[in-house]
């Protein structure tokens, strides 16, 4: 008899079997892993890329560009930490919150509470939605 022959298959099935099942766990992990990077990748990107202050010393203009992924829904505008106006205008409308879809650019008109002050530094910072701050800082014209 010979058994040898019978004793060598045991270790390339179980070499085979191991192969597998580590190339089943890869594609397992890479297909969870590939899931997570689309999650992450949806960004609310904005940037405040320039400030204009009015003449009129009631309105601050303020020129924004979606650089992320996703749209970015603006709800709330600050001034300074106090809250300038949650109604703002958007094109000569006034309007509660303001959607900048992905990749674009676009500007609005903040209603001051009180007059700006000449040379002065004012922080604004906008709120999304989803909870994300953007801040700019600039400088009243002299």
């Amino acid at each position: 008899m010979n058994t040898r022959n019978k004793k060598a298959l045991s270790p390339v099935v179980a070499s085979i079997i191991l192969i597998a099942v580590t190339v089943a766990v890869s594609i397992a992990v890479a297909a969870w892993m590939g899931a997570l990077t689309f999650n992450f990748m949806a960004t609310e990107q904005l940037k405040i890329t320039n400030v204009q202050f009015t003449p009129d010393n009631t309105h601050i203009l303020v020129t924004m560009q979606n650089t992320g992924t996703t749209p970015v829904t603006i709800n709330e505008i600050h001034v300074n930490n106090g809250i300038s106006s949650l109604a703002f205008s958007y094109l000569g409308t006034t309007i509660t919150s303001m959607t900048l879809p992905a990749n674009t650019q676009n500007f609005t008109s903040v209603t001051y509470p009180a007059a700006w002050t000449n040379g002065a530094q004012y922080e604004i910072e906008m709120k999304s939605s989803k909870g994300n701050q953007f801040t700019y800082t600039a400088t009243a014209p002299a």
